[in-house]
């Protein structure tokens, strides 16, 4: 497969062309089969990145990437082996996540997916962040990078992003945000900023400032509650920094885009609060 994909990564635009008019469901279905292959090289730098040269050549029709889309968001892809850790089957979803946040994207532009086909897939992907428990990032030089949180943080801004998003869906947003502050790791890849990037994306969309400030408060309750029946655990703590770096970055956020001032004050005291503790 390493060599097939090297082959069309060097040739020229018309060579490649007429490669997909001949070959094209050929090499998708192959691709499909390696999205989530444990060697980094083959996975990432190879597959990936000919996927993405594809759709920015539009040699996809919109056959194809419908049938991608549509593919994608089952059970045997964005949610295969969900709630598994440590096990190469996160490559399938995460990669799966950000080949699906790509074509989102597209089809906003494009529209190859009816109403209802795109509904339907952002109905699915909604609670990806809630389910996903494998939370590493770089796992190793011949494996690469997992990274299903930020992938998973790139897939809900494509939903947030899309033309029939339904503002119904970001409750499950939100909470897929609250849940990966608990997922007994710290984040160090710089999660925190791909998962703020969604609320920016519900505040564009008029998303009720009340609502965020309640979210927020909840947050911060559950470390609160989580303490006074728990205690320090290892747990808590990198419950608390991934809060509070997330808590961070919302604040710098809004600040620097001087939206939602009640929200930014609500962060702000509580971020003040949860430092002297």
């Amino acid at each position: 497969m390493k060599n097939t994909l090297l082959e069309i990564l060097n040739m020229n635009f018309n060579e490649r062309q007429q490669y997909m008019v001949t070959n094209g469901d050929e090499l998708l279905q192959n691709m499909l089969l390696h999205i989530g292959h444990p060697d980094d090289e083959l996975r990432d730098k190879l597959n990936y990145r000919l996927f993405v040269e594809l759709l920015s050549e539009q040699l996809m029709t919109t056959e194809q990437m419908k049938q991608l889309s549509l593919t994608l968001y089952g059970k045997d892809y964005l949610y295969r082996s969900i709630g598994e850790r440590h096990t190469e089957t996160v490559f399938t979803r995460s990669f799966s996540a950000l080949w699906l946040s790509v074509l989102l994207r597209v089809d906003s532009q494009l529209h190859f997916l009816s109403d209802e086909e795109s509904l339907q897939i952002l109905e699915a992907c909604t609670p990806y962040l809630i389910n996903e428990k494998d939370v590493r990032g770089f796992v190793g030089e011949e494996q690469g990078w997992a990274h299903a949180i930020s992938h998973g943080a790139d897939l809900a801004n494509a939903v947030v992003s899309h033309p029939s998003f339904e503002v119904r869906l970001a409750p499950k947003l939100l909470q897929g945000i609250k849940d990966s502050f608990w997922k007994e790791a710290v984040f160090v890849d710089d999660e925190e900023e791909r998962l703020v990037t969604i609320l920016e994306k519900l505040i564009i969309h008029d998303f009720p400032e009340e609502i965020l400030v309640e979210w927020v408060e909840q947050v911060f309750d559950k470390l609160q509650f989580y303490l006074m029946e728990v205690g320090y655990t290892p747990q808590y703590f990198s419950a608390r920094t991934n809060t509070l770096h997330f808590m961070k970055t919302l604040y710098f956020t809004l600040k620097f885009t001087k939206k939602m001032p009640q929200l930014n004050g609500v962060v702000s005291l509580f971020i003040a609060k949860w430092m002297k503790q």
